[in-house]
């Protein structure tokens, strides 16, 4: 089956500080479609590794690319076709969740912005808090909103730091099916996740990163690893 062209390429990257390598290389392309796992032990590099793939740190070797162009989250080409969620918190603390959304929304022009912010707070079960600010939210609602915030635009690859976190075992399951059904429509996604069962439900592939090295291998050996 012809696959097209890769939405992201790594080719001989290696991810570090300074001059202080913390894993590589890694040589990996992924399409769309695909779901790419990247596992390890905490600290191993993973997300480190994940930014310096998307041009949000500089890589100390080789090269990352991103429909074909070297990353630049500058770029408004760059910020509409990929979105992201990392390990921080990024939100306005005046907007309530309901409002969040709705700007995002409005801000990638969909065609029915309303219907789509609740449906979104519907699957993330944020009905209660819709009208809250993110101060008065738990940190798994907060988790929830800035999935919902990554998962309302539209996007060619989607890009996830641990997307499980602080989420029930319930909601997990649920995330996990959805991100497949995501690539599925014609997208490609690459995240980091701790979560065997996640890793099981949605990858397609998955990046191992251990004693500063990171090799592609199967979703099964992923699963394994980080059941072990």
């Amino acid at each position: 089956m012809k696959l097209g062209n890769a939405v992201l390429t790594a080719e001989n990257l290696i991810a570090g500080y300074g001059e202080h390598a913390v894993c590589g290389p890694l040589d990996v392309e992924v399409f769309s479609g695909q779901v790419l796992g990247m596992v390890g032990e905490n600290g191993a590099g993973k997300s480190t590794l994940l930014r310096t793939m998307i041009g949000a740190q500089a890589a100390i070797e080789g090269d990352a690319h991103v429909l074909g162009l070297m990353p630049d989250d500058r770029s408004a080409l760059f910020r509409s076709k990929v979105s992201v969620l990392l390990d921080e918190d990024a939100y306005f603390d005046s907007l309530t969740v309901r409002e969040h959304l709705s700007l995002v929304a409005r801000g990638h022009g969909l065609a029915n912005p309303d219907a789509a912010v609740e449906s979104e707070i519907e699957f993330f079960e944020l009905q209660t808090v819709a009208d809250a600010f993110p101060d008065q939210l738990s940190s798994g609602q907060r988790r929830k909103l800035l999935l919902a915030s990554a998962f309302i635009r539209p996007f060619e690859l989607l890009v996830l730091d641990e997307p499980e976190q602080r989420l029930d075992t319930r909601m997990r399951g649920l995330l996990a099916q959805r991100i497949a059904r995501t690539a599925k429509k014609n997208a490609a996604v690459v995240m980091v996740t701790h979560d065997a069962d996640v890793a099981q439900a949605a990858c397609t592939r998955a990046v191992i990163v251990d004693a500063g090295g990171a090799r592609v291998v199967s979703t099964d050996e992923a699963v394994a690893r980080i059941r072990r």
